[in-house]
């Protein structure tokens, strides 16, 4: 079977399996857009189920109090043609990284933006908050796929003009599932956890929800981005980011490492064929992690599948959407 081919059938059977399972999700996606460029390609991939309509996106908000980040999502949101969507940043304790390879100053420089940096975005709980009180019941599926900051402080929010309940509260009535690109299995020392451990820790001690783990192990062994710049009718942020950045590391010459797309993958199309699952509770020391088995736990992770090379393809498809601009 030819490549295209097999690109095409793999396209056909994941949009036949999430038609048959009726699966249609509402995701707020949490990313610290800047430290790596998976963030880019997993908000092209958000955008690409939302436009075949498996997935109704909320809302796109940092986890990372870097000027350029909120400025980077907007550009990605208006190239997708979502330019309304909601977002926030942390406005207190958190973490601000860039990115070395420079790709941000490239998008602001290059792209238009309203909002000229990220303290102007409004807060992030605030904006938590209000999305949430207005959603059905147990609608809600957030994807972290950066630090653990905005959830931790939702956790401890109290009442306010948008609902009276406590932030744990509203979280237990409100969300569906939390998928976290976090942690390595079954014990690692992963960035996401041990930026703002103490609020890894939180979160993953208190979350109301149940929460899957897409683990460092997983996205590690899935290269995209070789395809996406020989991609030469692809005009977008997108490629520019990974033609920018892969290049400007020896460790990416074969693609980048695509951990933040698998946990977009899960989150909308649900873990089956992709990934089997490992079920217990995780537990975090300082910036590692360990695991409990426990078939009853309210945790659980990926562990691997379908073939890697059969991921690759399907996932870097979905980043060379254009979108419906």
């Amino acid at each position: 079977m030819n490549k295209v081919l097999l690109i095409l059938c793999l396209f056909s059977l994941s949009d036949a399996y999430a038609q048959i399972n009726g699966r249609s999700a509402n995701i707020i996606l949490d990313t610290d857009i800047g430290p790596d460029y998976d963030d880019v390609g997993a908000m092209a991939m958000m955008h690409a189920l939302a436009d075949k309509g498996e997935v109704r996106p909320l809302a796109v908000i940092s986890s990372n109090k870097n000027e350029l980040v909120v400025p980077t999502i907007e550009i990605l949101n208006t190239y997708f043609g979502r330019p309304e969507l909601p977002t926030g940043a942390p406005k207190g304790n958190g973490a601000s990284f860039g990115a070395t390879q420079k790709w941000p100053e490239m998008l602001v420089e290059k792209y238009p933006h309203k909002i000229a940096k990220t303290s102007d975005a409004p807060d992030a709980v605030a904006t938590y908050r209000q999305i949430l009180a207005k959603q059905p019941d147990q609608s809600v599926t957030i994807v972290t796929v950066g630090f653990l900051t905005n959830l931790a402080d939702l956790l401890d929010s109290g009442p306010d003009k948008n609902s009276q309940l406590s932030g744990s509260s509203l979280v237990r009535k409100k969300v569906k599932q939390l998928v976290s690109m976090a942690g390595g299995f079954p014990k690692g020392w992963e960035y996401n956890v041990r930026v703002d451990s103490v609020a890894s820790a939180k979160v993953f001690s208190e979350w109301p929800t149940e929460i899957l783990f897409s683990g460092f192990e997983i996205g590690k062994e899935i290269k995209t981005g070789k395809k996406l710049i020989a991609n030469e009718s692809l005009k977008s942020p997108v490629k520019e980011v990974f033609a920018m950045a892969m290049p400007q590391s020896k460790e990416d010459a074969d693609g980048r490492m695509s951990w933040d797309q698998t946990a977009v993958l899960v989150a909308v199309r649900g873990i089956q064929p992709y990934f089997g699952v490992k079920r217990g509770k995780i537990v975090i020391q300082g910036g590692s992690n360990s695991w409990q088995d426990d078939p009853m736990g309210p945790h659980a992770y990926l562990t691997p599948a379908m073939p890697v090379e059969q991921l690759t393809a399907l996932i870097e498809g979905l980043m060379m959407w254009e979108g419906k601009r």
